[in-house]
């Protein structure tokens, strides 16, 4: 379950913005990808390190206002940096061991979602 359940967030995420119009799905995906960035600011164990990250981050998402290839790279950075805090740091959600684990599965799937060209997911589903 703990592999299968980030999967479905996954997809429940990418179904609840295909409710979102375009443009203002892009724009409001690079706004998630700057608040993933900063999603371990306070407590992710990494001390200063902690800060590039964010900058990066913030960097990738104001690319993201106009590109979905540079939301999707957000969404496998935080990838990347789930893994490393769930190996080496603290757990995005304290009280939750495994839950950066539960990150590092779900990011990459609405990755997949934004490289695929963010199709509507109900409008897939309604035809």
């Amino acid at each position: 379950m703990n592999y299968v359940l980030p999967v479905v967030f996954g997809i429940i995420y990418c179904l609840l913005m295909s409710l979102i119009k375009q443009p203002h799905r892009r724009r409001f995906n690079a706004i998630m990808v700057a608040g993933a960035g900063a999603a371990y600011l306070s407590g992710g164990g990494f001390g200063p390190w902690e800060l590039p990250f964010v900058a990066v981050m913030a960097f990738v998402a104001y690319r993201g206002l106009e590109s979905w290839t540079f939301i999707g790279i957000g969404w496998l950075l935080h990838t990347a940096w789930d893994i490393a805090h769930y190996l080496k740091g603290h757990p995005i959600l304290p009280f939750a061991h495994n839950s950066s684990l539960g990150c590092a599965i779900c990011d990459p799937v609405i990755a997949v979602w934004c490289f695929r060209r963010r199709p509507s997911l109900i409008a897939l589903a309604l035809s």
